[in-house]
């Protein structure tokens, strides 16, 4: 395969937020039932109980929390959830609730049963957060008519609904919501067998045909998350469908990874610039996160949110309180030799005066 031309690099390829294209792709790739849903045995297994429960009793099912890195199908579950219970879903996210106006006539406007899906809850305004709570609670909701002095307040009854809320940092959600999500569910990072199944659905799904050594290596490459391992399905469809026969294989599924500059263990040219940033510049740490991101040239909520997490449960980093610091895993995946500690002043006189 040395006849291979260059291909241009999208340097944010390995990255777990979705993009345009990611939206359009997954929307025909997304599981329908929690049976079709790969991975995360433990939520589907407590969702599963929960869900038959309330429809049993013809009940609302409680409000559901799902948190996790990004990409690993929060919004996928949702609708899941809104299929095996055969309501309608509304969805939105923090952001866009800009007033409590917002929130009202959405609340308003739904059925009974029904659920409310909020993306990135963790982002939603303070003020539009204080009308959920009786909402979540009651199902009731503070409306104001009129204005200045002779505005007055009514409490209005809505339908019994179910708040799905979806979050990447359940840390920064205040305590009063948190404590009204009566299931919280954490999403995990997904093993590479995980990953293979979900490559070798997709491919299926899309037309592709695959090889288990194909699906594997591109598995293996996916940091643990199946946004990004659909994402690199597509490029490496691209080389089989220019470069190769069609099939996608080992061979073409290797050098795809390989012109994108993605390493065995799905190491990016950020992810290796970082690493070497914290080596060469700063002796291996520790290095501030603001000071990193200026000299990597990424903003620091990027590095923070995108590549540090993979990196620190690789092994790679280590996040202590006066910044971070490169292991010596990460200097033996770049083939730099590990600095051997020096001993400390007076340590060579270590027992000559000890007794016999």
């Amino acid at each position: 395969m040395s006849n291979f031309e260059e291909f241009e690099i999208d340097s944010r390829l390995m990255e777990p937020q979705e993009t345009e294209e990611d939206g359009e792709t997954e929307l025909s790739l997304r599981p329908h039932a929690l049976s079709e849903y790969i991975g995360q045995k433990r939520v589907k297994d407590n969702l599963s109980v929960y869900i038959e429960a309330a429809k049993q009793r013809k009940d609302v099912l409680d409000h559901v929390l799902l948190y996790g890195p990004p990409g690993l199908g929060k919004t996928t579950l949702s609708n899941i959830i809104a299929n095996e219970m055969n309501v309608n879903i509304r969805v939105t996210s923090g952001p866009a609730l800009e007033k409590p106006g917002d929130l009202v006539a959405l609340l308003t406007n739904m059925g009974e049963r029904d659920i409310l899906f909020i993306d990135e809850i963790h982002r939603m305004s303070r003020a539009v957060e204080e009308h959920l709570y009786p909402a979540m609670e009651d199902y009731e909701i503070d409306i104001i008519i009129g204005k200045g002095p002779a505005a007055r307040s009514f409490r209005m009854k809505l339908p019994k609904f179910t708040l799905i809320g979806a979050t990447t940092r359940a840390g920064q959600l205040s305590t009063p919501l948190r404590d009204r999500f009566g299931v919280l569910l954490k999403l995990e990072l997904y093993s590479p067998e995980e990953l293979y199944e979900i490559v070798k659905r997709s491919a299926g799904i899309m037309g592709y045909e695959i090889t288990r050594d194909g699906a594997m290596k591109i598995a293996e490459c996916s940091r643990g998350t199946p946004r990004i391992a659909n994402r690199l399905l597509k490029r490496v469809r691209d080389f089989a469908q220019i470069k190769g026969t069609g099939v996608i294989d080992k061979e073409i599924a290797t050098f795809a990874l390989e012109q994108l500059e993605i390493d065995h263990l799905g190491l990016d040219n950020v992810d290796r610039r970082m690493l070497e940033t914290i080596i060469k510049l700063y002796n291996g740490g520790p290095v501030g996160l603001e000071t990193l991101a200026v000299t990597v040239g990424e903003e620091a909520v990027t590095i923070e949110d995108v590549y540090e997490p993979y990196l620190v449960r690789i092994g790679f980093i280590a996040r202590t309180s006066r910044g971070r610091c490169a292991t010596r895993l990460a200097y033996d995946h770049l083939g730099i030799r590990f600095p051997t500690p020096t001993p400390a002043p007076g340590a060579a006189q270590t027992g000559l005066f000890d007794e016999e």
